[in-house]
């Protein structure tokens, strides 16, 4: 399925990503350990605003089964099983306890020329969602629909169309039901030093109200890389990030915002532990 579209989810990603993966205001950190048996324990926490939260997870692979389960700061137990029905499809029950209307039932398929993702409650009122995209790896259009059989109502309408090659990549979509359209760009400008610069820009067409973003990446080393991000709300952002040992990384965020200067920077600081 290398050939193919990636899912309806991915149309946008890799501005997205860009702009916003790994920013992060608060204390974090996460430490993983995985088990030659197909078993890996991870722990994560965050301090926001005075107040830790966290969660403990495990995740257990045999063969075409895959068991993820994880327990927060509240006792709230969420599970996972996703199994793989044949080449290309997977199919995943997840729910959470003590919510018993929370089951939920995952199907995705993957074919060379389509991606197919569908989910619908295990409740008597169930969410049903679809998203669908067809093209290529190159160029890919698709949408997604959602609809709320409780109150006959729908959640969801959104549709895209993307462009991508090595070099760079391009994505439209129309969502919030067609109130509001998204446009981004990602291009690699140098592909030694990794060097890539993105952006994202935002129109409403209620208010005719616009915004936008604009971001880069750039590695210094081979274990370490910067990111920086401007957007039209006069908020600036910088990130540093360190890789000292394999899949151990730490991560270093700060966010000005250039129209409030009595308001300190927010600073993140995020550690994550792989032995």
């Amino acid at each position: 399925m290398g050939n193919g579209p990636a899912p309806y989810s991915e149309i946008g990603k890799r501005a997205r990503d860009l702009l916003t993966k790994d920013y992060n205001y608060d204390q974090k950190f996460s430490l993983s350990v995985p088990s030659s048996t197909g078993m890996a324990l991870t722990a994560t926490g965050i301090k926001k605003d005075q107040i830790f939260v966290g969660d403990l997870s495990t995740q257990y692979r045999s063969g075409k089964t895959t068991v993820d389960v994880k327990v927060d700061t509240y006792s709230k137990v969420s599970t996972k099983v996703t199994y793989d029905v044949v080449p290309g499809t997977k199919a995943a029950i997840s729910f959470n306890v003590p919510d018993n209307k929370s089951g939920k039932l995952d199907v995705r398929y993957l074919h060379h020329h389509a991606a197919i993702d569908a989910s619908i409650g295990l409740n008597p009122s169930p969410l049903l969602e679809v998203a669908a995209a067809i093209g290529s790896k190159d160029i890919a259009i698709g949408g997604e629909v959602g609809f709320d059989t409780s109150s006959s109502s729908v959640t969801k309408c959104n549709a895209g169309i993307t462009f991508n090659n090595p070099d760079f990549s391009a994505a439209v979509i129309l969502t919030d039901k067609g109130q509001t359209v998204k446009a981004s760009y990602a291009h690699l400008v140098n592909p030694v030093t990794g060097t890539e610069v993105a952006a994202e820009m935002t129109h409403r067409l209620s208010d005719f109200g616009n915004s936008f973003s604009i971001g880069s990446v750039h590695r210094v080393d081979p274990l370490t890389l910067v990111k920086t991000r401007f957007s039209d709300n006069g908020k600036v952002a910088i990130l540093s990030q360190r890789e000292w040992r394999p899949k151990s990384v730490a991560t270093l965020s700060a966010e000005y915002d250039t129209k409030s200067i009595n308001v300190a920077p927010k600073l993140g600081l995020s550690i994550a532990l792989k032995p």
